[in-house]
C-alpha cells in the first residue's frame, strides 16, 4: 500500500464511519473499483486498520465528551437522584443496545469473512442498505405521527432491537450507523436523536474492535513504512471523522422527516456503479 492509497483510504473511513453508507463496504469496494492490489486481510494491513479506528474513536469521543462526562457524572449522583436514575439507564440502554451485535460477531464472525473477498456481493449488500434507509423513511411517514422523545425515554426492549439492527453491519456494505438509525426510527425516536443514540452505541464497539486488533498484533514487528502510513491514517480519519460526525448531527437534526433518503439514494447509485466496474 502506498501513502497516497492509504490517504484515501483514511478519508473514505472517517466519511463513512459516521455517515450511514457503510464504512466497511467502501473499504472493500474502493480498492476493488480502483483495482489497487491490496489485501485488505493481510496481517501486515492489521496496523493501519487499528490505527484507522483509533482515529475514528478519538473523533467520536471529542464530539461526544460532554455527553460522556454528563452520564457518568450523573450516575455518580452530582445532579441528584432524578439524573442519576436518568443517566443510569442511559448507560443500560447502551449497554444493552451493545450486546446483539458483540453475540452475534463473536458466532459468526469466521463465517462470514468470505463475504468480505466478493467485492460484487458488497455492492449488492450497498445497494440492500440504501433500499432499507429509503423504506424506513417510508414506514415512518407511513404512520403520520413524528415523536421527539429522548433517549432516556427508550425501553430496554427498544434498546435491544436497535442493537439487533446494528448486526445487519456485519455484512460488508450493511451500514452499522444506518441499521442503528433504522431501528431508533422505527422504535420512535427523530432523526437527530435516533443520529446520537447510534454515534454513542458506535463508541464501545469501536473500542472493542480496537482492543481486539491491538491484541491480535501485539508480537508483530512493524516497519517505519507501515507505521508513517499508520499514524497519517490515524490522524486523516480522525479529523474527517470529526468534521462529519457534527455536519450529519446537525443535518438529522434540521432535517427530520426525510434525512436519510439522500443517503439511501447515494448507496442505490454506488452499488450499481461498483458492480458495474468491477464487472468491467
Amino acid at each position: 500500500m502506498t501513502l497516497f492509497q492509504a490517504i484515501i483510504l483514511a478519508i473514505v473511513q472517517g466519511i463513512t464511519e459516521p455517515f450511514p453508507i457503510s464504512s466497511l463496504g467502501h473499504a472493500v469496494l474502493i480498492p476493488a473499483v480502483l483495482h489497487w492490489n491490496l489485501d485488505e486481510h493481510s496481517p501486515l494491513f492489521l496496523p493501519f486498520l487499528t490505527m484507522l479506528h483509533v482515529g475514528t474513536l478519538l473523533a467520536l469521543t471529542a464530539v461526544f465528551w460532554q455527553d460522556w462526562m454528563a452520564i457518568f457524572s450523573g450516575i455518580l449522583g452530582r445532579y441528584g437522584r432524578h439524573r442519576q436514575l436518568e443517566s443510569v439507564r442511559v448507560f443500560l440502554l447502551l449497554i444493552v443496545a451493545t450486546i446483539p451485535a458483540v453475540i452475534m460477531g463473536a458466532l459468526f464472525e469466521h463465517a462470514l469473512r468470505s463475504v468480505f473477498g466478493n467485492p460484487f456481493a458488497v455492492a449488492g449488500f450497498l445497494m440492500l442498505n440504501g433500499l432499507l434507509l429509503i423504506a424506513t423513511e417510508w414506514l415512518r411517514r407511513q404512520r403520520g405521527r413524528y415523536q421527539h422523545k429522548p433517549i432516556a425515554a427508550l425501553q430496554l426492549k427498544d434498546a435491544f432491537i436497535i442493537g439487533i439492527w446494528q448486526c445487519l453491519a456485519l455484512l460488508p456494505g450493511l451500514s452499522r450507523s444506518g441499521a442503528t438509525m433504522n431501528g431508533g426510527l422505527l422504535r420512535g425516536l427523530d432523526h437527530g436523536t435516533a443520529a446520537r443514540f447510534s454515534l454513542l452505541m458506535a463508541q464501545p464497539i469501536v473500542l472493542a474492535a480496537t482492543v481486539k486488533e491491538a491484541w491480535e498484533m501485539r508480537h508483530m514487528t512493524i516497519s517505519h513504512e507501515v507505521m508513517v502510513q499508520s499514524v497519517a491514517g490515524a490522524a486523516v480519519a480522525g479529523v474527517t471523522a470529526l468534521i462529519c460526525s457534527l455536519v450529519m448531527l446537525r443535518f438529522f437534526r434540521n432535517h427530520d422527516g426525510w434525512a436519510l433518503t439522500p443517503f439511501g439514494l447515494y448507496c442505490l447509485l454506488a452499488g450499481l456503479l461498483a458492480g458495474v466496474g468491477i464487472i468491467f
